[in-house]
């Protein structure tokens, strides 16, 4: 494992640290241009009755961003939706780095190539699985809690409570 993605999906994972503290989706984001952290952002919006879906820890990161164009690193700890990879490769972002597989919902096998014209050219880089290990217990300790409701009956919930604890096989 690189040490400059180690250290970047470590402060992805205190931002997800910090949203399961809130009662939130533990999701966490960071978005940096080579050594310099541009912007964080964790998942808001995933406790209560009234869950939004746009407040995902990539958009809120991505929000904060203060303009694109420069050779952006974008660290999730889950792997990121459709939205969320679309906005990313929009932004400017050309590399994405996650810890844990979204087997529900993850968007980063897209072919670019297969879009229309304005995504057609754009590159995007993928590295998986970058402190899953420390991920998966985050999401684990999520689903497991049946005080949290977001997604709980999902296949991510069953796939993850499914997975053993350490190293992905």
């Amino acid at each position: 494992m690189d040490k400059t993605d180690a250290y970047f999906m470590n402060l992805a994972l205190d931002q997800a640290r910090a949203a399961l503290d809130a009662g939130e989706f533990p999701v966490g984001c960071v978005i940096a241009d080579g050594p310099r952290v541009l912007a964080v952002g964790r998942r808001q919006g995933s406790a209560g009755s009234m869950a939004n879906e746009t407040d995902h820890a990539e958009m809120v990161a991505l929000r904060r961003l203060a303009c694109a164009g420069r050779s952006l690193t974008l660290y999730s700890t889950l792997e990121p939706c459709l939205m969320c990879f679309g906005a990313a490769v929009l932004s400017g972002v050309n590399r994405i780095v996650y810890a844990y597989e979204d087997v529900m919902g993850g968007a980063c096998d897209c072919d670019l190539r297969r879009l229309k014209p304005l995504y057609r050219g754009m590159q995007t880089q993928i590295c998986a699985h970058v402190r899953r290990a420390d991920a998966l217990a985050l999401f684990q300790s999520f689903f497991g809690n049946p005080d949290h409701c977001y997604w709980s009956d999902s296949m991510l919930a069953q796939y993850t409570l499914a997975q053993p604890r350490g190293p992905k096989r």
